[in-house]
């Protein structure tokens, strides 16, 4: 267990990247570039020495330790531990070379634990190079490293500066999508709410009225009361059937947002995607050409390891021809479950599904549909065929 005072703040750099759904050990990492710690000997005259390995097994752990909390502490102190980094380096610098690569990373560290902005970070950069280069030039380093050194600083420095906001451009643009999600979902939720209020407050009073009625007329007029009683029978079943009716169309699947997204999934994952606009069609072609086409785009994201997708619509007489091709590496053989899922639905139309997959050369997958097919497809909702026709319009006015 790490102690209490190495968990994450919640507004430090770790808590953020764990809110966008990223490893907390991410930025771990950039550790690998300390390396040089261990390389620079090669290049000194005094080489791996007893002096050498004392001051690195003193200082390195503390330089690890000042490395992870700036990314564990708050934001507002986390730039103390990227200048103590800093202050480390320079410390060690008369007699320990290594001990540069701590003033570099004390340097970067500095625009990744703080969200100071880009000019300010790098005029702090360059206050930090000009102490340097005083500071190693009076213990007598040579020339070349007086310019490589703030030189290199500065290049990585402007490097990270440019991912840093990038990435929090990227988060920004994240919460904005999701707000815009959860405000969507909230007004479809509302106009459900609306759309069955409207639909079934009317009709389930009357219904209460009918059978208020029949129980009154029960021992007075029992033939009137039995009619009453099958008003609210009929009156139900035909509720029954606008509900069902309303379900099925708050399932459908819109074959344009449908394309919206897949554009979204595939663009998301560099895979160039073209696209026609749909024509109009049913919902319930509609509906099925989604799913198709949803989890064909599914397939080519994960599987495919293509560079470019295409979904081409066409019309050819009484049925509708859709096309979805990438130029993945191909090899499909034998239907999976998706691949199932898609004949069972199409077929349920009437239409037919084909596929060719030659091994690296890309799939093509056609689909071909009536325009008018044969039964009622209704994602596993079941048939209103036998549901009765709505009450005539005298049923209602005999219950004012």
């Amino acid at each position: 267990m790490f102690p209490a005072w190495l968990s994450p703040a919640p507004d430090s750099a770790v808590a953020a990247m764990v809110r966008q759904g990223k490893s907390p050990w991410t930025d771990g990492v950039h550790l690998l570039w300390s390396i040089w710690v261990f390389i620079t000997p090669i290049f000194s005259p005094n080489g791996y020495s007893a002096r050498w390995a004392l001051l690195t097994l003193a200082s390195y752990p503390l330089f690890v330790l000042l490395y992870a909390m700036t990314l564990l502490a708050p934001r507002r102190i986390s730039y103390r531990y990227a200048l103590g980094m800093v202050a480390l380096s320079m410390a060690m610098l008369p007699g320990y070379p290594a001990g540069i690569s701590y003033f570099i990373f004390g340097c970067v560290m500095l625009r990744t634990a703080d969200k100071r902005n880009a000019l300010a970070y790098l005029a702090q950069l360059a206050v930090l190079n000009i102490v340097f280069v005083g500071w190693a030039k009076w213990i007598g380093y040579p020339w070349q490293m007086l310019v490589w050194i703030p030189a290199m600083t500065m290049i990585i420095g402007v490097i990270v500066n440019v991912e840093r906001a990038n990435q929090e451009k990227d988060a920004a643009l994240k919460l904005s999508h999701d707000e815009v999600r959860r405000l969507a979902a909230t007004a479809e939720r509302e106009r459900i709410g609306r759309d069955l209020h409207d639909l079934l407050g009317h009709t389930l009073s009357l219904i209460t009225l009918k059978l208020e009625l029949s129980r009154k007329l029960f021992d007075r007029d029992s033939e009137a009361s039995r009619r009453e009683v099958e008003e609210a029978e009929k009156i139900a079943r035909h509720a029954l059937a606008e509900v069902r009716s309303a379900v099925t169309g708050i399932r459908a699947t819109d074959l344009a947002a449908e394309l919206a997204s897949v554009r979204l999934l595939l663009e998301s994952s560099m895979v160039h995607f073209a696209y026609d606009p749909p024509p109009g069609l049913p919902a319930e072609i509609e509906r099925a050409l989604s799913l198709v086409l949803r989890e064909a785009a599914t397939n080519i994201a994960r599987h495919a390891q293509a560079t470019h997708a295409q979904v081409a619509f066409a019309c050819e007489g009484d049925s509708v021809r859709l096309r979805i091709d990438d130029n993945g590496n191909g090899g499909i053989v034998a239907d999976g479950n998706g691949l199932c899922g898609m004949r069972e639905r199409i077929a349920a139309l009437g239409g037919t599904l084909s596929i060719e997959s030659p091994k690296g050369q890309g799939t093509k997958l056609l689909v071909r549909v009536p325009v008018k097919p044969p039964r009622a497809f209704a994602d596993g909702m079941p048939s209103h065929a036998d549901d009765e026709p709505a009450p005539a319009p005298g049923a209602r006015l005999n219950a004012a």
